[in-house]
């Protein structure tokens, strides 16, 4: 028996809710999935219009990850055709790097049959990618709240919130490293430890289901969003609105430019359409939090000996 196919579906997510800045994270329904075949020579493809322009050969990013992980595992990866299927759009938010980190992670481990666990999956993704409030979501699916550095990373999973979530993406892009150079070295005491106890009160907010709370405590961040409202038009406007639209809350999506918002189950499509009304220049979409994180699905055939 030999391996034919192999499906790997990562989810998008968003990551930060405002004050939850490198450490809190949330899946949400937007997918890549590879197709993987035994080939010649690695090869990728697509014909998704968000991976327009992707490196097509070992300088692709989901091949860098793959085999930097089989580095670290000892082991020798087979050459693939791997097409690339995409609705999470680039340089928006929704961390389509991290998820092709994910991805990157996941292909090495079913090449190597490695079997990792989901703990090592999450440190090595953390690794790659600095922090795990992108990475883990997709890993895990639902919700997580984590802590990293280059001794440990820390993830807590919290489990699907009952929620609806709309997102408002705007046409540009804001590269990550824009978006993070813009932001201080540092920040006098005082004003970390009021960062703090609102990151701290949001995560209890968000155990609680206390979702208005959490909202607000999104809306009041001192970590990043002062410092990226410059950067992302609209955002300040949304999130002064949302409440009064029918909102919980709204932070800015990862690095941005993409804004999510979070409202009452089954009443997404509602604040959806009021969105789109006050804000017509942004693409206004309705989404939910993923339930699953990765899934790979396996195709054998029967080879004769």
């Amino acid at each position: 028996m030999s391996l034919e196919k192999m499906l790997i579906t990562v989810p998008a997510s968003s990551a930060n809710l405002g004050p939850g800045f490198d450490s809190i994270g949330i899946a949400v329904n937007r997918y890549l999935t590879l197709k993987v075949q035994p080939s010649e020579k690695w090869y990728f493809h697509s014909n998704s219009a968000e991976l327009k322009g992707v490196p097509e050969g070992k300088e692709n990013l989901i091949y860098e990850v793959a085999e930097h992980i089989a580095h670290e595992l000892g082991g020798d990866l087979s050459p693939c055709n791997v097409e690339m299927i995409s609705d999470i759009p680039l340089a928006r938010g929704l961390g389509s790097s991290a998820a092709a980190i994910v991805a990157g992670i996941e292909l090495a481990n079913q090449l190597l049959k490695a079997e990792l666990t989901v703990d090592q999956k999450v440190r090595f993704a953390s690794l790659w990618e600095g922090h795990p409030d992108n990475v883990a979501p997709s890993i895990y699916g639902g919700l997580i709240v984590g802590s990293h550095s280059e001794e440990r990373t820390d993830v807590v999973y919290c489990g699907v919130p009952e929620i609806d979530l709309v997102m408002l993406v705007p046409d540009k892009e804001l590269l990550t490293k824009k978006a993070r150079s813009i932001l201080p070295e540092q920040l006098p005491f005082k004003e970390a430890i009021r960062g703090s106890g609102l990151a701290n009160v949001l995560v209890a907010a968000i155990i609680q289901g206390n979702w208005q709370l959490a909202g607000e405590m999104m809306t009041r961040d001192l970590f990043h969003h002062p410092y990226r409202l410059p950067l992302v038009d609209g955002l300040e406007d949304v999130m002064k609105s949302i409440r009064e639209l029918g909102g919980y809350g709204a932070a800015l999506s990862g690095a941005g430019p993409a804004i999510i918002c979070f409202t009452e189950k089954n009443s997404g499509d509602q604040l959806r359409l009021k969105l789109s009304e006050e804000y017509p220049s942004f693409s206004v979409e309705l989404v939910e939090p993923a339930t699953e994180g990765i899934k790979v699905e396996l195709f054998h055939s029967i080879t004769e000996k």
